[in-house]
């Protein structure tokens, strides 16, 4: 008999599964040094083979966002599991830079219906007033997820070979595909106050375009998917290139800062922004704003100085601040848009912070190395899209504020009259 989960349960098992998503996405760029060799592989090539996860990534998106809202989405979240993790075993059999790019397409589509999927998901079993924190955990699993990607990859490339670390990594993504299918999935929109659900029209979807809080928030996400994407391809061949790490040493420092300002970063933001919020309606974007424009200076300095420690040090304090907005963008993107088109919203998102953002800025960074002979000067170009997403979510904050009539009630709070 199916049986159905408690609110914490479900966050507990999707953000162990959302962890294994991340860890096996940034498995490549923990080994890409070695990769390069093996394939024969330039940066502008490695820079692709980021793009090819990438197109695997966004373009079925809004598909499984319309599937999302209508089918099973325990049985769309198992097949995504399983064909990630078998692409991502396959990489490390790879043989050709383009047999790489096939695999790494697969691992896109895999992870696709997965992060379009999951967030809506937790969305119907937490309200309102809980649902940023609870989405703050989920995505805790990006950090910690990179982090062992990175360690994980390599640790074991340097013991036994790159293309092991691949098998290591998709490995448990077989027997975890099956977690959910025992359990009962919640009715969408259930801890929502609003009418019975309603499955989307194709006509609803041009709500997503009309809602300019929707608009501003994901165009600020472009511009920073674009920098992080940058920065988490190629941070670790920038310190082995010009810092003298090796894969493996170059693998745990990032798994460790990762996983540190990651996990503190990720909480902090997430806690923070919701008690902000309940102060100020536009709380969540105000967290985003100052989040990105502590971090782009501090990612420039890292990139510029020459001395491992300061370089070390600055990167360290730059990936904490770029944390801080990882639970707030994500509900901000959710509560922008009816209950009915969560799913939809969700892969509008993914669709365009990919095919705008990061599928380009690896590869972007790639080809300015080869052609100026220098990846600190291909890295100089992301803090420059940190501040262009500092922008647009200042504009999103500044609306909100204008938009938001408040009152203020006991104990210093506001509330917002109903619509």
């Amino acid at each position: 008999m199916n049986r159905r989960l408690s609110p914490c349960w479900t966050l507990f098992i999707l953000s162990g599964l959302n962890l294994f998503n991340y860890l096996d996405r940034q498995v490549l760029p923990a080994v890409l040094p070695d990769v390069q060799k093996a394939l024969a592989m330039t940066d502008d090539q490695a820079g692709s083979a980021n793009a090819a996860f990438m197109i695997g990534y966004f373009l079925p998106s809004p598909a499984f966002g319309l599937l999302g809202d209508r089918w099973s989405r325990k049985w769309l979240i198992a097949a995504g599991i399983f064909v990630w993790s078998s692409a991502t075993m396959l990489s490390g059999r790879a043989q050709t830079y383009h047999e790489l790019l096939f695999y790494r397409v697969l691992v896109g589509l895999g992870e696709a219906s997965y992060a379009t999927i999951s967030p809506g998901w937790i969305s119907d079993v937490f309200p309102a007033a809980k649902r940023n924190n609870a989405l703050t955990i989920f995505y805790v699993a990006m950090p910690v997820g990179a982090a062992l990607g990175y360690a994980i990859g390599g640790t074991v490339a340097l013991r036994a070979g790159w293309r092991q670390a691949f098998l290591y990594a998709g490995a448990p993504g077989l027997l975890l595909a099956l977690t959910l299918l025992p359990f009962v999935e919640p009715a969408r929109g259930s801890s929502d106050t609003a009418g019975a659900h309603q499955p989307p029209k194709l006509g609803d979807l041009a709500k997503l375009f009309r809602s300019a809080d929707y608009l501003l928030v994901v165009l600020g996400y472009v511009a920073y998917t674009a920098a992080v994407g940058g920065y988490g391809y190629w941070l670790p061949s920038f310190f082995a290139r010009y810092h003298g790490m090796n894969t493996e040493s170059a693998g745990l420092f990032f798994g460790v800062t990762m996983a540190c300002a990651g996990l503190i970063g990720t909480m902090a933001g997430g806690f923070a922004a919701t008690g902000w919020h309940r102060r100020n309606p536009a709380g969540y974007a105000w967290m985003l704003t100052i989040s990105v424009c502590l971090a782009s200076p501090l990612a420039a300095a890292s990139t510029l100085t020459s001395a491992r420690v300061p370089a070390a040090v600055w990167i360290a304090l730059a990936l904490f601040c770029v944390w801080l907005p990882t639970g707030p963008v994500n509900t901000l993107i959710l509560e922008s848009v009816p209950s009915n088109l969560r799913a939809s919203a969700m892969a509008g998102s993914i669709f365009a912070i990919h095919l705008f953002g990061d599928m380009w800025s690896p590869k972007i960074v790639g080809a300015v190395s080869d052609r100026t002979q220098s990846l600190r000067f291909g890295l100089l170009l992301l803090p420059a899209a940190l501040l262009i997403s500092a922008a647009l979510w200042l504009a999103l904050a500044l609306k909100t504020m204008r938009d938001t009539p408040e009152r203020v009630v006991a104990g210093g709070a506001t509330e917002t009259p109903s619509t």
